[in-house]
């Protein structure tokens, strides 16, 4: 459950202007021909910065109307990864095919009509299997979840158990242990998700979890290489833009964005494709198995992620992908909630800041 500060790296970024796309094209005679040529080709197919003279990203339109609560992505070449985290590297130009996403993650509501339908029970509800905890007494196996638990004061940020601490009863239902419920909660994402619970939900909804790529093309909503998904600024015109920590992480948040834990799907604008909440709230679990050094050797269209899972800090748990930040990530620890950054979480594990939400494939 440790995330690694990369402030120093992501504020150098912030001070820099963005990105201008320039050529000087130092060419005469014939060649000016054959440059202009190539040269509207390039134009046309290359990644776009955010303008509104900028050509669109767009290579493919919507095929029909919208299901349901999901927006369309435009398929189509862009910027994937960020140079400022080291499992992140390098930026690389990628093609996605264009799909549909649900516009907010995945809420209370929404997972209780499809345990209502399916009699479900996710991971954090289940008995603990003995085989898997050898050391743990049986009368401790007893199910639940990892519930934040903020200190009293200020502690070291390189121990995560420090905040964290596995709750007895604690589950979807009930987010902070047996005591609390869902009041005022329904339209919340629904959280302490595992990645197999999230697929369950989304093979019952006949959609699937997104692949990392899709995922970060969606959160850019048509900007290029910006450092957060509405822009460059972090707090454009004074304005909280997502749902994460303000104050000294991990014990005091003083919820200047007007949250100090999850925050209703919608509460902050939409980005560019008409989608919500894709950096803080909660982490979004992706298709794809985690590998740090993925991005060096992916293919170019279509990335659907390594066919297994290597993480040097923990070799013998296979990790999948998770994206977007939580609540919990701030400018002091944990600025994994810019468009290219990755987080990582086993397949069956669970916590109080983990949700997900869904695409639908179009048949090319």
């Amino acid at each position: 459950m440790d995330r690694s500060s990369d402030t120093k790296s992501v504020k150098k970024r912030a001070a820099r202007r963005p990105r201008e796309r320039r050529v000087w094209p130092w060419i005469s005679g014939a060649g000016v021909l054959l440059a202009l040529v190539i040269g509207a080709e390039l134009w046309q197919s290359r990644p776009t910065a955010a303008g509104a003279d900028a050509p669109k990203l767009n290579t493919t339109t919507p095929p029909g109307p919208a299901p349901d609560g999901m927006a369309w992505v435009p398929g189509g070449w862009f910027w994937m990864g960020d140079n400022s985290f080291a499992d992140a590297q390098p930026e690389h130009l990628v093609y996605v095919d264009g799909f549909w996403m649900d516009k907010t993650e995945v809420t209370n509501r929404e997972f209780a009509r499809f345990v209502e339908a399916t009699n479900y029970r996710t991971v954090a509800e289940r008995p603990l299997d003995p085989a898997e905890f050898p050391t743990v007494p049986p009368e401790d196996l007893k199910p639940g979840s990892i519930v934040f638990t903020p200190p009293e004061g200020d502690v070291p940020l390189n121990d995560h158990l420090q905040w964290w601490a596995y709750v007895p009863g604690a589950n979807w239902r009930h987010p902070e242990g047996p005591d609390s419920d869902l009041k005022d909660r329904e339209n919340h994402p629904v959280v302490h998700m595992a990645w197999t619970d999230a697929v369950a939900y989304c093979e019952w909804a006949g959609k699937q979890l997104p692949s990392e790529a899709q995922w970060e093309l969606a959160a850019r909503g048509g900007l290029d290489r910006e450092l957060y998904c509405w822009g460059h600024e972090l707090k454009p015109k004074n304005r909280w833009q997502s749902n994460i920590w303000q104050g000294t992480f991990p014990s005091r948040n003083t919820a200047a964005d007007g949250f100090a834990r999850t925050a209703p799907v919608a509460s902050f604008s939409a980005n560019g494709y008409g989608l919500f909440d894709l950096s803080g709230n909660v982490w979004e679990w992706c298709a794809d198995w985690y590998r740090p050094d993925y991005y060096e050797h992916s293919p170019e269209k279509n990335p659907a992620g390594p066919d297994s899972s290597f993480d040097p800090l923990e070799p013998n748990l296979p990790k999948r992908v998770q994206r977007g930040g939580s609540y919990m990530c701030s400018d002091s620890y944990c600025t994994r909630y810019v468009p290219g950054a990755r987080g990582k979480g086993e397949p069956n594990s669970a916590a109080g800041h983990v949700g997900f939400r869904c695409v639908k494939h179009v048949p090319q």
